[in-house]
């Protein structure tokens, strides 16, 4: 089922213009609300003209009660793919993770042809394109809330979200009227955010898994907290 927020995604004035991304409620291919993020994505695309290279959609059930946010697409990931944490490490460990607890179903091998589905869930970012260094500046994680918001408002039957990292989990306390005081981020912390159980982790990125800031028992620890309480 395709959300009316999707829907509106696809919209048009009379004019035959397309709508601003800030009222469609998703980012288009060229959008242009964080220059830097508009010039990096420019310049990778005309460097790897057949990457993805725009703004990463999420993936998954929009009808489904668990959310992941992210933090943003990777450079030789999602922004190469097209779809979050396909084609790195975090992808690797993400989705091993969710066919495992039974939130995805199918072979993940990093393409985002290759037939994997999301049961019961989405994933999203926070910062819908590729930041130079992976560090989106705080004004770009921002200006790209709005699009997390539309994304919370269009899952009806949402109940719990994961946020992979502080970030994640700062925006997504904005997005959802919670003040971070409330809330504060700990890895594996599970917090009453609004009608929504926020559940906390360390981002599942090659540098925390290699340091041992976050190991797959870690990650793992978490989604099996999520499945027993979702059932």
């Amino acid at each position: 089922m395709i959300s009316t927020i999707e829907n509106k995604t696809r919209a048009k004035p009379a004019s035959g213009n397309p709508l601003p991304a800030v009222l469609r409620g998703q980012p288009d291919r060229d959008c242009p609300l964080c220059p830097r993020l508009l010039s990096f994505r420019q310049a990778t695309r005309a460097r790897e003209p057949d990457w993805f290279n725009s703004p990463v959609p999420s993936f998954g059930d929009a009808d489904g009660r668990l959310l992941i946010v992210g933090l943003a697409p990777g450079l030789q990931g999602a922004n190469r793919t097209g779809r979050p944490f396909t084609g790195d490490f975090a992808g690797d460990l993400l989705y091993a993770t969710l066919i495992e607890y039974g939130f995805a179903e199918g072979a993940y091998e990093a393409r985002p042809d290759d037939g994997l589905k999301l049961i019961d869930c989405r994933i999203s970012n926070a910062v819908r394109c590729v930041p130079p260094q992976n560090k989106p500046l705080p004004v770009e994680i921002s200006t790209c809330r709005q699009f997390l918001s539309a994304t919370l408002a269009s899952m009806r039957n949402l109940t719990a979200i994961v946020a992979l990292g502080r970030v994640a989990h700062e925006s997504t306390l904005k997005a959802l009227n919670v003040r971070g005081v409330e809330a504060p981020f700990a890895h594996g912390a599970i917090h009453q955010a609004g009608t929504y159980k926020l559940y906390d982790s360390y981002h599942c990125s090659r540098y925390n898994t290699n340091t041992r800031v976050l190991t797959p028992e870690m990650f793992r620890r978490v989604f099996a907290r999520v499945r027993a309480d979702l059932g």
